[in-house]
């Protein structure tokens, strides 16, 4: 029977290859010393308001409480950088709309959790009756250390996970199995060396510390995850990225060595990955549902949207379509919505000079 499990285990990695996984690895469900590091992190508060990091207790770092009789976890990579692409002139433009590049084509859930599936289909039939069940970001799972694991890479200080040839532009999937298959050997250097570049680039100082992350100072937490008003204070910090960020995989040294995805689904779509701020967040609520249908940007829902904009725009340059579109907005329904444009309209007013962000800092 070992044999059989070897012979399957280096047909899976073929099959994930053949769906268009970059890489594959197998570990086993001791993550014991990452429970203990998630629980200090909780302690200290830096999960901000995302319940959902403690609501599972010990299912998150003992997989067989999540699914019983879980032996293996199964990793994979699938990389989405988009091609072409210019995230460096977008960021220096203060009047373009900065989003992340995970989030520029399709929700990348759909796709991955489909060809898991099918991954999942085959191992059933080459191992009936073990039991599979794939995960896309979509459980309490912890991916980035199961990866590490799996030997699919090292979490860097930015704590994303980094592959000395592919950088970090990838998305982590797994599939949970209770077949007993041999595990690869876990990722066992940190390359990240005395480099900070990513922690020292952070707009909000979201790194109180290398490795660890405070998710209420965190760009991508308070225009995606978070349901309320941004700080004020952090707002100036926030430039033009309006939904998620990328400073600190940017300017990470072995992002140079990335290649860009041939996923056609996460090439860029409706122009998002080089709008204006004031086209963005003159959009109606249907043209916002129909230009991110199947999108992750959907996540921030349309409110949350026009929040994230209007700060972007609170921080653009003082020209006549910044005004005007925040002008058209000053009635809007939503009170959060109206604040953060009176806000940003303060940051026009010239008897009310901007607030120098960089102070302290």
């Amino acid at each position: 029977m070992t044999d059989d499990l070897t012979a399957t285990a280096q047909r899976i990695r073929d099959w994930a290859h053949d769906l268009g996984f970059q890489a594959v690895g197998i570990t086993d469900t001791h993550l014991e010393e990452t429970g203990q590091q998630l629980n200090q992190w909780l302690e200290r508060g830096l999960n901000a308001d995302l319940s959902y990091m403690s609501a599972h207790g010990e299912k998150r770092y003992r997989p067989a409480q999540l699914v019983e009789g879980t032996e293996r976890i199964i990793a994979v990579r699938l990389d989405y950088r988009p091609e072409p692409d210019d995230p460096d002139t977008v960021l220096a433009d203060d009047e373009k709309a900065y989003i992340t590049r995970y989030s520029l084509g399709r929700d990348y859930h759909k796709l991955m959790r489909k060809r898991l599936a099918k991954l999942a289909k085959w191992i059933d039939e080459a191992l009936p009756g073990y039991y599979h069940r794939a995960f896309v970001d979509s459980a309490p799972v912890m991916e980035k250390p199961i990866a590490v694991k799996a030997g699919l890479g090292w979490q860097g200080k930015h704590t994303l996970l980094l592959h000395p040839q592919a950088g970090s532009w990838f998305f982590l999937g797994e599939i949970y199995t209770s077949a007993p298959l041999p595990v690869d050997e876990p990722w066992a250097t940190d390359h990240c060396g005395t480099c900070t570049a990513c922690l020292d680039v952070c707009p909000t100082n979201a790194f109180p510390e290398p490795y660890v992350l405070d998710a209420g100072r965190c760009i991508s937490y308070l225009t995606i995850e978070n349901n309320g008003p941004i700080p004020e204070e952090l707002r100036p910090l926030m430039g033009n990225r309006v939904f998620g960020c990328d400073d600190c995989q940017l300017v990470c040294p072995f992002n140079k060595f990335s290649e860009s995805t041939e996923e056609p689904d996460f090439q860029p779509r409706h122009g998002l990955d080089n709008s204006t701020l004031a086209e963005l967040f003159l959009w109606d609520e249907e043209t916002f549902l129909k230009r991110t249908e199947g999108s992750a940007i959907r996540r921030a829902g349309y409110e949350g949207w026009l929040r994230n904009l209007a700060v972007g725009l609170g921080n653009a340059p003082s020209t006549i379509p910044v005004i005007e579109a925040l002008k058209a907005r000053t009635d809007y329904p939503s009170e959060m919505v109206r604040e953060h444009v009176q806000w940003a309209l303060r940051q026009h007013d010239p008897i009310s000079p901007r607030a120098d962000a960089s102070a302290g800092q």
